[in-house]
Order: C-alpha cells, then sequence, then structure tokens
C-alpha cells in the first residue's frame, strides 16, 4: 500500500533538500531527494527536519537497499546523540487532519520563500 503525498510533504522536502544544498553521503547536486531516517509512515516524525536528510538518488537507493549502513552513516554523520534523541521522538504520536497538514504545508513553504530570499537564514523545523 503506497504512503499518500501531502503537500506538507512537497514543502517539507524541497525545506531540507533548501538546507542540505547537496547529498551528505558523496556531495553531489544532482537529483537530490529527502531521506527520512524513519519512514513517512511515522507521523510524529514524518515533518520534522531532525528526522531528513538530503540525499541524491543513487545513495537513497543504496541506503534503502541497506538499512544497516544507513543507521551507520546516519550515527557519523548526525551523532548517536541525535539517534538516541530521534529514537525517543519517533514513540510519540501525532495524529494529523487536513488543516494540520495545512499548517505544516505553510510553516515549511515560508521557510523556503526565507532560504531562498538570505541564503544565511537557518531554516526551521515545524516540530
Amino acid at each position: 500500500m503506497a504512503i499518500k503525498i501531502y503537500q506538507a510533504d512537497t514543502w517539507c522536502s524541497k525545506a531540507v533538500r533548501l538546507r542540505d544544498g547537496a547529498c551528505v553521503n558523496c556531495g553531489t547536486t544532482e537529483t537530490l531527494q529527502a531521506m527520512h531516517i524513519y519512514g513517512r509512515r511515522n507521523r510524529a516524525l514524518r515533518w520534522s527536519l531532525d528526522n531528513l536528510i538530503t540525499g541524491c538518488a543513487a545513495c537513497h537507493r543504496k541506503f534503502t537497499e541497506s538499512p544497516h549502513a544507513f543507521i551507520d552513516f546516519c550515527n557519523a554523520y548526525l551523532g548517536e546523540g541525535h539517534m538516541d534523541i530521534l529514537r525517543e521522538k519517533s514513540r510519540g504520536r501525532f495524529k494529523t487532519d487536513e488543516k494540520i497538514r495545512s499548517e505544516i504545508s505553510k510553516h515549511y513553504r515560508h521557510e523556503v520563500q526565507r532560504k531562498e530570499a538570505d541564503d544565511e537564514y537557518k531554516i526551521v523545523s515545524y516540530n
């Protein structure tokens, strides 16, 4: 069963790709994608920038096919403390509806616009 993609997902993806600017693994700026550390089914982290990093299509595929390598990479790149916090957050519950998803979408759209206007601006996560 496919996971539905909302506008909140689209704008959150744009925000993380703009924040990172390149694949955090190999450094390319081609075919950039948002990679979730905890998958999109986890609503507590789905739209949290703490749970997202940018990868190119090749690295995203590589890490999807080798989740242990992805966890090792995330521990090294983000730090074990960050990963411990994500693990705790992943146990939370976050119920959404159209109104909340619209709020998330507006938040990230605004963050993207601010970053595009000012390269020094630091994008703020919704949650």
